[in-house]
């Protein structure tokens, strides 16, 4: 081989190299990482919009559940809201045959949109009734949540027990309109 072939065919070999190192660095792999970005964020946007059809599919059930809750809330106003749930407590206990021993609510302003009625609630009586004042409690119309439940014996058989509750009741503004 020639020198001045030689020479040339480094130069050009040079020059393809230094092309392709380019083309690779600079050109091809942010092509690619632009393309898989684009991909990802093409199927987040398709699972979006399947979710937002699943939703409207299910916007009948969605606002009948959600006027059952409005309907069920507590009154926005504290002391009718307070009046409620200590009465509904009441008419727990009295069905069940459980003995209200103390009551502490407590007013949470978590939002603008609605307020957190936190009340303890200590009743005595036996197993029986302790666990039917749950039930009714749990299984009722009211927008309330059974937070926290703490269960004692007084004595040796466990016939004489008290349990401390913490209800969680939910108060919302005005209703929305549309």
């Amino acid at each position: 081989m020639k020198i001045q072939n030689r020479q040339q065919f480094l130069v050009v070999l040079t020059i393809a190299t230094a092309a392709l190192y380019v083309g690779v660095n600079f050109i091809a792999s942010p092509l690619s990482d632009w393309w898989s970005a684009r991909a990802a964020q093409i199927k987040d946007l398709r699972g979006r919009v399947a979710e937002g059809r699943s939703l409207l599919a299910r916007d009948p059930a969605i606002q009948s559940h959600w006027n059952e809750m409005q309907a069920n809330a507590l009154p926005a106003n504290t002391s009718r809201a307070e009046q409620q749930l200590l009465k509904a407590v009441d008419e727990w206990s009295r069905d069940c045959g459980a003995e209200v021993t103390s009551l502490m609510p407590q007013w949470k302003n978590d939002s603008t949109n609605y307020m957190t009625l936190t009340c303890r609630v200590e009743t005595s009586g036996d197993l029986g009734s302790l666990t039917r004042f749950l039930y009714d409690l749990e299984k009722g119309p009211m927008a309330i949540r059974l937070d926290t439940v703490e269960l004692g014996a007084h004595d040796t058989t466990g016939q004489q027990m008290t349990m401390s509750v913490d209800i969680d009741g939910l108060a919302l503004g005005a209703k929305e309109t549309k």
